[in-house]
């Protein structure tokens, strides 16, 4: 009988390449990887690696065989699953993946919910943008993924998973309140109101970064980027201290400093969908189930709150969501 945790280390070696990211993924050192795989070789009575130098490559019956370990996951998991359902009550660790702005308005009122609901089970969580939650998933290393996609970037729905829509999390226009574009209170801003002002943005290499490139140079501008960071809350701390505007998604800023105020843009559609990720067929499973009912429950609150305490009366001019994009506002 196969080792089956070896057989993952050689699908995990098929899918990242090195013995040292397959290493760094399992917390181990690279040289127990290699002594695993080594050990699997003997199991097989087959080559299974091709060492040239430094580098390690895969066999054609290595490839073979981590493409039908993929298959026996799939069938142990279908046994699990299938014992799970017998339960009376869900039972057992949940291991979810979450993207950071998610942690605090989702994934940590989550914890609380499926403690109070269902005691038996126990809430891992991970942070994970996206495409490294998925991925996970993929491995079977979590459960379920919390993920995003931005509306005016087409992102594909990835392969092998299954999405089910949490809500519609707007972007919206983050400036001092003394910003003339922050002039009349609940109105929404043009993008090329700030068209002539320094910026502050995420990388043009990620999602938030791309989707507010793309929005501006929709209307007509490329925006003058005076800092460039990828977490929420030093752009709004650098927004606070230098006057900058900053468009970011409405569930990042749940907390502004008096000085700012979070005002809708002119394109509510302009927008970030929060999805949560599951392998296909894995949702009727009585952990998973339950976990995808809490988070449906917490999500109206979230999307209501929309600019957090303080943001009812800093941000009134926010249209339902999932109501402007149903009626292409």
């Amino acid at each position: 009988m196969l080792d089956v945790r070896r057989l993952v280390l050689l699908r995990d070696l098929a899918a990242h390449g090195t013995v040292t990211a397959v290493a760094e993924l399992h917390g181990v050192t690279p040289s127990a990887v290699s002594q695993q795989l080594r050990l699997l070789e003997e199991e097989t009575h087959t080559r299974l690696l091709e060492r040239t130098g430094r580098s390690i490559y895969l066999t054609p019956a290595g490839h073979r065989l981590a493409e039908d370990t993929e298959h026996v996951l799939d069938a142990l998991e279908r046994a699990q699953r299938h014992l799970r359902s017998h339960a009376t009550e869900p039972v057992g660790p949940l291991h979810l993946a979450a993207f950071p702005s998610a942690l605090a308005p989702l994934a940590a009122p989550l914890g609380q919910a499926l403690e109070d609901r269902h005691p038996g089970l126990v809430l891992h969580i991970t942070e994970a943008e996206p495409e490294l939650a998925v991925r996970l998933l993929l491995q079977r290393r979590v459960d379920l993924a919390l993920v995003y996609r931005y509306t005016n970037l087409a992102d594909p729905v990835p392969l092998g998973v299954e999405t089910h829509q949490l809500h519609v999390d707007p972007l919206a226009a983050v400036v001092r309140r003394d910003h003339p574009a922050a002039a009349a209170e609940g109105s929404p801003i043009a993008l090329r109101d700030l068209a002539h002002t320094p910026w502050i943005t995420a990388r043009a290499d990620t999602a938030c970064g791309a989707a507010v490139l793309h929005a501006c140079r929709s209307v007509g501008f490329t925006p003058q980027i005076q800092h460039t960071c990828s977490d929420f809350n030093a752009m709004i701390a650098l927004a606070a201290s230098g006057g900058h505007p900053v468009v970011l998604p409405r569930m990042a800023a749940v907390h502004l400093p008096p000085t700012l105020v979070a005002r809708p843009v002119a394109d509510p559609t302009l927008a970030r969908t929060i999805e949560i990720v599951t392998r296909i067929d894995a949702g009727h499973e009585p952990a998973i189930a339950a976990c995808l009912d809490v988070l449906r429950s917490l999500a109206p609150s979230t999307a209501d709150d929309g600019a957090g305490a303080g943001g009812r009366q800093d941000s009134p001019g926010y249209p339902s969501p999932a109501r402007a994009l149903a009626e292409g506002r």
